[in-house]
């Protein structure tokens, strides 16, 4: 549990990184920072006496307590420091380190070094990554989104890189929000050539397995949504499994109930992503249902564990390194002042055919 003075101190900081103490305003005074946390004048006066030796604030006597930006250059941040912030929702897991060695690859070719933080796909996370990078003063910034899909909380620390001038661009998903540039998969084409592969082999009872915080799995949702229409397959809300970040954990149970309730009726699902579908064969596995012979199974995003699993899993591509040193290229070109960057692109995948879908007789 933080101490009084640390809250007091994470709030003014976290204010003026953020934009909302502006750099040359005063803040309330020590009797209204009293009130404002309900602490003695010694816990305001320590929580000030720190901010002011890390560089956020000033204090002119007989004046007030103003906010200041020597916080840049204290931390070596403020003049060509030659570092790039990278901030993903995962770091060691999945496709997320080949993404990383793309952004790292090509830094390194313009003597770039790399700032890297991870979310978790935790929003207070995501703020505690965007106020050290705010407070470094990285050149520029890679972002990948958290919980792209919901309204983001930190969006203010957004504005204050554009208000600093410093370039970021986002990858595999953006905030609607906000007008920034990306780089993403095309996520509806994606689960729409899986969707349309699994009709095309005679399938028409067909679920899906999404999860709806992210905006990769909106957009899969809607690719699915959008092959089934085609094809004038009905849409069956009892067909789809949903889950978040929170309930990831529960994955596996609900995908027992899920395939069992469903065992009748079936013939193939798609799958959020890779992660998702070699861990709906592992249930099936559990459950003996035959995998392709009874239920059909496609991933999304080619991973790693796809390639090196005891099934190949028919997939989808997804860019990985090359998303990676496309972003960090976008960004160089920026600092190098270069115009008429493109401000989107999306990857288009491909099928990747594997041992989990079979054509129906």
């Amino acid at each position: 549990m933080k101490t009084k003075y640390q809250v007091i101190f994470d709030d003014i900081k976290s204010n003026i990184l953020s934009g909302a103490y502006n750099v040359g305003e005063q803040i309330p005074t020590e009797s209204a920072l009293q009130d404002m946390y309900n602490v003695s004048r010694q816990t305001v006066r320590k929580a000030i006496l720190e901010l002011s030796n890390e560089g956020f604030l000033r204090s002119e006597k007989g004046s007030g307590t103003y906010v200041s930006n020597q916080f840049r250059s204290k931390s070596g941040g403020s003049s060509n420091t030659k570092t790039i912030g990278v901030i993903t929702t995962y770091i060691s897991d999945y496709i997320f380190p080949s993404i990383i060695r793309g952004i790292e690859g090509r830094l390194n070719e313009d003597n770039y070094s790399l700032l890297l933080a991870s979310t978790n796909n935790d929003v207070a996370q995501e703020k505690k990554a965007l106020e050290m990078m705010l407070s470094f003063g990285v050149e520029g910034l890679i972002i990948e989104p958290t919980k792209s899909n919901l309204y983001n909380p930190n969006i203010a620390y957004y504005l204050s890189f554009k208000e600093q001038d410093v370039p970021f661009i986002m990858i595999n998903a953006y905030y609607e929000e906000l007008e920034v540039p990306f780089f993403c998969l095309d996520d509806v084409q994606s689960s729409y050539l899986a969707t349309k592969e699994l009709i095309s082999k005679g399938h028409t009872q067909i679920g899906i397995i999404a999860k709806m915080d992210d905006l990769q799995g909106k957009y899969r949702m809607k690719g699915y949504i959008k092959a089934l229409g085609e094809a004038k397959l009905r849409f069956h809300p009892e067909q789809v499994l949903s889950f978040d970040t929170e309930t990831k954990h529960e994955l596996s149970a609900n995908l027992k109930n899920f395939l069992s309730e469903n065992r009748e009726v079936l013939t193939a699902i798609v799958c959020y992503n890779d992660e998702v579908g070699l861990e709906a064969v592992n249930v099936c596995r559990q459950l003996d249902i035959a995998i392709p012979g009874d239920l059909s199974i496609i991933g999304q995003d080619n991973s790693y564990i796809a390639k090196n699993a005891s099934i190949k899993l028919t997939t989808l591509t997804h860019p990985q390194e090359q998303m990676g040193r496309d972003a960090a290229e976008w960004v160089i070109k920026k600092l190098q002042g270069k115009k008429d960057l493109r401000s989107s692109t999306y990857y288009q995948p491909v099928l990747i055919q594997g041992e989990t879908v079979r054509a129906l007789e």
